[in-house]
């Protein structure tokens, strides 16, 4: 029976499959087959192909594998460095409430927690939008320095956190996919740049597609595998 298997289930394939809301056995054998497929599609050699390959799960694109850029000197080293912050419980701090709602809670001791709703002092006396304010707010309280940095609906928070790595904020890793027509590709784009001059690694993609659940699914990944270096699966160069 179905109650059966959830009590016999691994606590690891339970967290590996948390974030999907995987916790019955039909529910788990539906992950699993999805993502059997998604390896048929994407190469699974690398820590960075886990990324491209939870891209296109999230998505529901294959083609979106190609659009994933890696700010580092390797690609491998966002996700290392993400799974880092992961296992050193440092926050994961999103821009929006829809992203830190997307974040598994399974798997990590890392504090999760939302920038809007902060700064809303600064949007009002300045006009600018509540997500830079509160990206800047944090930031000006250390929130972000050593910090897996999220971004996946704001393009101005992306902007806002590239203004702050490049005043000499260093988030352990940076990933961002906000989604749009306006400014979402340029803030993308400056956030690659700022941080690769800067030294910071980040998870971006190119072209306007992007959001709040994909942004999840990679942090999420960062989670898994960091699970997996604990278990020792992975081992983190």
């Amino acid at each position: 029976m179905t109650t059966e298997r959830v009590e016999t289930a691994s606590e690891s394939d339970v967290d590996e499959y948390a974030d999907l809301g995987a916790t019955t056995e039909n529910a788990m054998d539906i992950a699993e087959t999805s993502m059997d497929r998604v390896r048929e599609l994407v190469p699974d050699e690398t820590l960075a192909d886990r990324v491209r390959q939870k891209s296109v799960h999230a998505t529901g694109d294959p083609e979106f594998q190609h659009l994933v850029r890696f700010t580092g000197e390797t690609d491998d080293e966002p996700v290392v460095a993400g799974a880092r912050a992961v296992l050193e419980e440092r926050p994961i701090v999103t821009d929006i409430t829809m992203v830190k709602a997307g974040v598994t809670g399974r798997g990590h001791g890392c504090p999760v927690r939302k920038a809007i709703g902060n700064g809303a002092d600064l949007a009002k006396r300045t006009g600018m939008t509540r997500t830079a304010a509160s990206v800047l707010e944090l930031d000006r309280e250390g929130v972000y320095d050593g910090a897996v940095a999220v971004v996946g609906n704001a393009p101005t928070a992306a902007l806002a956190l590239a203004d702050c790595i490049e005043d000499g904020t260093r988030p352990a890793v940076a990933v961002a996919t906000p989604v749009g027509f306006v400014k979402a590709v340029e803030s993308r784009e400056r956030l690659r740049e700022v941080a690769a001059a800067r030294g910071v690694p980040a998870i971006t993609n190119v072209g306007r597609r992007g959001g709040s659940g994909l942004a999840a699914g990679l942090t999420n990944e960062l989670v898994h595998v960091a699970s997996d270096v604990r278990n020792g699966e992975v081992d983190l160069p």
